[in-house]
């Protein structure tokens, strides 16, 4: 089996893996959908490559307003590699405690809000602080982690608690320990990971669910369409208007902050 049968194969496997959850997903979409029909936000974190996840749920073709995407680069700006603003740094700060009470400390939360934390180990002090935050705010939590690389992993947390304790809904991208899922002859360690495929299909999943949800509420969404399927005036008309919407919604998270 070549190297891209293998790699294609175990995405496959991990299709399934996402296709079993199909519960789980549709109990954090009407999450989600809750909180965007009451007019407030899903917050949205992931640090080092969970970004990826966050910035897949919006903004994009095929998205729609109602999600604050929390995006730290001191924690995901990986471009550098080394030297300043470098790898190290940022795995050295996913680590440090307290970081996330200062993030969140930057938004008036409600209990009305959800969350979305992704994490693959789900091990990370930052994104266990930032789901412990929200849960401290009464705020539901939507988890995505690799589970098997999750239960094989040691937390870095204080208290040694990890992303999924403080979870109320848990999502598994599939992705095996370690994340890498190709042997190669001669190596004597894996390559090519799979949690951001199966992390991206899981916050597809959960955007067209939670569509078809506030669809079905009578307040279909916004969404961010390509001209060449909508037209040129429609597409414009559309973005201008799912970027306002999420504006307004925006400052309804900082309107009372510190009161």
């Amino acid at each position: 089996m070549s190297p891209t049968q293998h790699y294609i194969q175990a995405c496959h496997a991990i299709s399934s893996r996402i296709a079993d959850q199909a519960s789980s997903i549709q109990s954090a979409a009407q999450i989600f959908a809750r909180s965007i029909l009451a007019n407030r936000m899903v917050h949205l974190f992931g640090s080092g490559h969970s970004r990826i996840l966050v910035e897949e749920m919006w903004p994009r073709y095929g998205s729609f307003p109602g999600f604050n995407p929390i995006v730290e680069l001191s924690l995901t700006f990986h471009n550098n590699v080394v030297g300043a603003n470098g790898q190290r740094q940022a795995m050295f700060l996913e680590n440090v405690p307290g970081l996330a009470t200062r993030i969140l400390r930057n938004f008036d939360l409600s209990p009305t809000d959800s969350a979305l934390v992704a994490s693959s180990s789900g091990c990370n002090v930052v994104p266990i602080e930032m789901a412990q935050g929200f849960k401290a705010k009464g705020i539901p939590v939507v988890a995505i982690v690799s589970k098997d690389h999750c239960d094989a992993s040691s937390s870095r947390h204080p208290q040694g608690k990890k992303l999924t304790d403080f979870a109320d809904v848990i999502l598994d991208t599939g992705s095996p320990v370690g994340d890498a899922m190709v042997s190669i002859e001669g190596l004597d360690t894996r390559v090519a990971p799979g949690s951001t495929i199966g992390g991206c299909m899981l916050i597809n999943c959960l955007k067209a669910e939670t569509a078809r949800l506030l669809t079905l509420a009578g307040q279909p969404p916004l969404v961010l369409s390509a001209a060449a399927t909508v037209g040129t005036d429609r597409a414009t008309q559309l973005f201008e208007a799912a970027y306002d919407e999420h504006a307004r919604r925006l400052s309804a998270l900082y309107a009372n902050l510190g009161q």
